[in-house]
């Protein structure tokens, strides 16, 4: 790890600690920021966006999406507590970062995007990197991936004005999804939806987001 992932590591716990009174989360796992340290990210954004790879800050990816701000990464990935056997669903890849960071942390991740170029791009991208635990799927995330339901727990990287049936179907009971909430263009609020043994489901809002919008049809 070079001295700027590393000051982008320090940056991420620092906005943990100023973000508590919302999250309450004072400390993200030292899993989470194992991986957030493993990860490569200057290897998921284009070449006209190496030099701010470090930055914690979102950056464009091209057809109008973006890679997160790592910060938003690692709280998403820590408001999943995910175990080494889980399996994991993310709707939109992107450039592939987020699901290389849950592929530290869990047992196999699948993770969808609906825009065809994106998904091809990302496939390769992972594979190249040695992330041979994260399936790419071209589609639809919106609708979930029935054929691998269910899931541990599901990450959804795109604001959606309520969160997907065929999304809260498909996890676990037990399990627990991180989605941004809210109409696009907006400020969101980035919501965690946890279902219990008898697949009773509640949702609790952690803090204001701002996510591009989920595409596909859903309900």
């Amino acid at each position: 790890m070079d001295e700027r992932h590393a000051r982008l590591l320090t940056e991420v716990a620092a906005e943990a600690q100023a973000t508590v009174a919302h999250t309450g989360i004072a400390a993200f796992s030292p899993r989470v920021m194992a991986a957030l340290g493993a990860v490569p990210r200057h290897a998921f954004v284009p070449e006209e966006e190496r030099a701010s790879a470090y930055l914690d800050e979102p950056l464009s990816i091209g057809h109008g999406q973006t890679i997160s701000q790592p910060y938003i990464v690692a709280l998403m990935t820590d408001l999943l507590e995910l175990s080494p056997g889980d399996k994991v669903l993310e709707v939109g890849a992107g450039s592939g970062y987020q699901a290389a960071v849950l592929a530290k942390l869990a047992r196999a991740v699948h993770t969808v995007e609906i825009v065809p170029e994106l998904a091809r791009a990302c496939r390769a991208r992972l594979a190249r990197l040695g992330f041979a635990d994260v399936a790419v799927h071209e589609g639809d995330g919106a609708a979930g991936l029935a054929v691998e339901a269910p899931f541990d727990a599901i990450l959804v990287a795109a604001a959606a004005r309520r969160a997907p049936r065929a999304l809260v179907a498909q996890l676990k009971p037990g399990g627990r999804m991180a989605i941004p909430l809210g109409e696009p263009g907006a400020t969101q609020q980035l919501v965690v939806v946890a279902k219990n043994a008898r697949g009773e489901v509640a949702a609790r809002p952690v803090l204001p987001v701002r996510f591009v919008p989920l595409t596909g049809q859903f309900n």
